[in-house]
């Protein structure tokens, strides 16, 4: 009992990292129609700038502003430069030219903040841990993680589905050329949900600072996994990206605790070992695969 429930807030705290970035990523997926490679690169910038800003100031507070400002901006000036030229092109030219902004980003946060990768302590108004059930204590700072991801997910339904922005939002994934056509400006309006997914992904990169390592080229692997969650949701649905990201979240770290029990019960001790980390390492991608033969769409597409 104790390790599936803590396995299973890993799993959210996991399903909220993962929401903060496909979130974003889905919507410029979807009605921007752009691939964008470099989405991870502003979850770095997001994490960099925190953790450089706390080591400056003392507080996370100031590091959870720096994330969020540094990663909105840097993503403006990328869509204003590159991205808009990206429009009209090919998902190859896309492919290749956000591929080029993921290096020139690894260089020039190495330039800015140093080859010496910084360190960020869980702040102390999130340290320590609280007793979730009697015997199981869970860090706050993951539990804190988790609700960050409920509040952001509350505030983008209440965005896209109750707001004039959210409306213009779900009339240019419909059809841009009519929203266009009936006077609104559509290139502000991509720029307007190009800047929201990077702010997200700053904020994503400054609530994972303190729980995982910082470094040159962090948001390339976990990218890779956020394709995985809008693939599983559905390409376009912020719906689509809260569902894929809770299964994939749940399935990764209850597939890291059970995988190996399981191999273990049922194959020599020689051979459990590598077929078990064979297994966790595929879980995601065999949850994506069954989704596909079942719903090639993904579960919650975005309706047109």
């Amino acid at each position: 009992m104790f390790l599936f429930i803590e396995q299973a807030l890993n799993g959210l705290q996991y399903s909220a990292l993962l929401f903060l970035l496909s979130a974003g990523l889905t919507l410029i997926f979807g009605i921007m129609n752009v691939v964008n490679l470099a989405h991870g690169s502003f979850y770095m910038v997001g994490a960099f700038s925190a953790a450089s800003a706390v080591a400056l100031t003392g507080s996370f507070f100031a590091g959870a502003l720096a994330a969020v400002v540094s990663a909105g901006v840097y993503g403006l000036i990328v869509e204003r430069l590159i991205i808009s030229k990206l429009y009209q092109r090919d998902h190859l030219d896309q492919v290749l030219a956000t591929l080029g902004v993921i290096f020139f980003t690894n260089a020039l946060v190495t330039l800015v903040f140093g080859r010496s990768p910084p360190y960020m302590d869980i702040p102390p108004i999130f340290a320590g841990s609280v007793e979730v059930i009697p015997g199981l204590n869970y860090p706050v700072m993951r539990l804190a993680f988790i609700g960050a991801g409920i509040i952001v997910a509350l505030g983008l339904w209440y965005l896209i589905s109750r707001t004039r922005v959210g409306m213009l939002v779900r009339a240019g994934a419909d059809d841009s050329d009519i929203v266009e056509a009936l006077g609104i400006n559509i290139r502000r309006l991509f720029l307007l949900v190009f800047g929201l997914g990077a702010l997200l992904c700053g904020f994503a990169g400054v609530m994972s600072a303190p729980l995982l390592a910082i470094e040159i080229g962090m948001g390339e692997g976990i990218l890779i996994t956020t394709f995985v969650v809008i693939i599983v949701g559905g390409v376009g649905s912020v719906r689509g990206a809260l569902v894929g990201s809770l299964l994939v979240g749940l399935t990764d770290s209850l597939g890291r605790a059970y995988i190996p029990i399981w191999m273990s019960q049922i194959l020599p001790p020689t051979a459990a070992g590598s077929v078990s980390a064979s297994l966790v390492s595929a879980s995601i991608y065999i949850l994506m695969a069954i989704v596909l033969l079942l719903k090639p769409r993904g579960l919650l597409p975005a309706q047109r």
